[in-house]
């Protein structure tokens, strides 16, 4: 939920409260204020008829029989409300109705006077709805108010919130933000531009002893490589049926220690984005070129490849990432096929699709493209080549997906280009 929309929330709850309270006291405020008018009126009147019976004028009936009731007989004294009907109209009608006792020519006499309050109930009924019109209006003005002060007021943290969307650290510069004219808006925008600029500092640490780290192991590795293949070509060797197995397995393990040095340094280069400028490749001759670099792999294990090139596309990548996009693709088919299996590759001007029949894998396949996912423990490979070709569709916008249909037991790992291709070569 939105600040905006929890703050509306309350402030509805308490406006509907007011409203609530506020109607009340207003209709029984103004009933009171009507009725004690009535009252007023009636006593009035009743201070005129004393007077004129005190100064010997007759008490004469009135053609009005509902306002003023002459009576001989004891009625109850005092203020009373009443309906009676009305001749004309022919509904009841409420009455506020005032009763008191006077002598009249030495005869006690009970006079009755009534006022309608038809006329009070229409008066308070106008009246209370215009009170309560404004209200509403008043009401519903402050909320579009709130809305509206509240969109201006907020336009800085919603531009903050943008920039911190849009911020990436790859990009090796801290996050620069505006000092709006609020005092909190600004503060917060001064923290996180102190934290964007720890981080660039920290990650740039990070880069740096990363880089070196595998600057400073690659010419050792390379040199212990050397030495073990020098090693195994000593002749003393073929008479120590324990010496040999000891350096193959180091040989190796040395071997797998180089590939996962130079693929942890290219998954490195990848995200740090340290690849030069990109050139134009018709990946289907870098495709040509690769299948020709594995064709005795290919032809060791008794695969066959087939190619369906619908269109050629031209990419804008660097040379080296189409090369090992190509590469981990088409060994992951290799490594994982069947004896004597077949290698599809359709290539078209939206997709390169690779396919190999295998068994069945099981587990979560969006987690196969994890960095040092196995899908056999006991292979040699160091489960880094999905995740290099996930990087690389990253790095240029390109979609990675896996499938694996049942039928035949076939896998499918396709990468769609989007917009990337700049078009089919001619």
């Amino acid at each position: 939920m939105k600040l905006l929309a929890a703050t509306n929330r309350y402030y509805l709850a308490v406006v509907a409260v007011l409203f609530a309270l506020a109607s009340g006291v207003l209709y029984y405020g103004m009933q009171m204020a009507l009725r004690h008018e009535v009252d007023e009126q009636l006593g009035l009147h009743q201070r005129q008829i004393e007077a004129l019976v005190r100064v010997g004028q007759p008490l004469v009936a009135t053609p009005f029989a509902d306002q003023f009731v002459l009576s001989s007989w004891p009625r109850p004294l005092g203020l009373a409300d009443t309906i009676l009907p009305d001749p004309v109209e022919g509904t009841c009608v409420p009455h506020r109705q005032l009763t008191f006792r006077l002598l009249a020519q030495g005869q006690p006499r009970w006079v009755t006077l009534r006022k309608s309050l038809v006329e009070t109930n229409d008066l308070l009924a106008v009246v209370l709805g215009v009170m309560l019109g404004v209200l509403v209006v008043l009401m519903l003005s402050i909320l579009r108010l709130n809305q509206w002060l509240s969109k201006r007021l907020w336009r800085q943290f919603h531009r903050t919130l943008a920039a911190l969307r849009h911020y990436d650290l790859q990009q090796h510069r801290p996050l620069v933000l505006p000092q709006p004219r609020i005092d909190e808006f600004a503060e917060l925008n001064q923290a996180v531009t102190h934290l964007s600029q720890r981080l660039v500092a920290d990650y740039e640490s990070l880069r740096e002893f990363t880089a070196n780290a595998a600057h400073e192991t690659q010419t050792p590795l390379a040199i212990m490589q050397a030495q073990l293949e020098q090693l195994l070509q000593v002749p003393a060797l073929a008479t120590d049926p324990t010496a040999a197995p000891l350096l193959a397995d180091l040989y190796g393990a040395t071997r797998r220690l180089s590939r996962l040095h130079q693929a942890l340094g290219l998954l490195s280069k990848i995200e740090n984005r340290q690849f030069g400028p990109t050139q134009r490749l018709n990946l289907a001759a870098v495709l040509d070129e690769k299948v020709d670099q594995l064709a005795p792999l290919l032809e060791a294990r008794g695969l066959r490849l087939h190619r369906h090139i619908d269109q050629a596309p031209v990419l804008a990548m660097h040379p080296g990432l189409a090369d090992s996009l190509l590469h981990n693709l088409l060994y992951n088919a290799i490594k994982h096929n069947q004896p004597g299996g077949s290698i599809t590759v359709r290539l078209s001007g939206e997709a390169l699709e690779i396919s190999n029949p295998g068994a069945a894998i099981g587990g979560d396949p969006s987690r196969f493209f994890e960095r040092f996912r196995k899908h056999s423990a006991a292979t040699e490979s160091p489960g880094l080549g999905l995740s290099i070709v996930q990087q690389i569709g990253a790095y240029y916008g390109f979609a990675v997906t896996y499938g694996y249909a049942v039928a035949g037991q076939v896998h499918t790992l396709r990468v769609a280009f989007g917009h990337s291709a700049a078009g089919p070569t001619t």
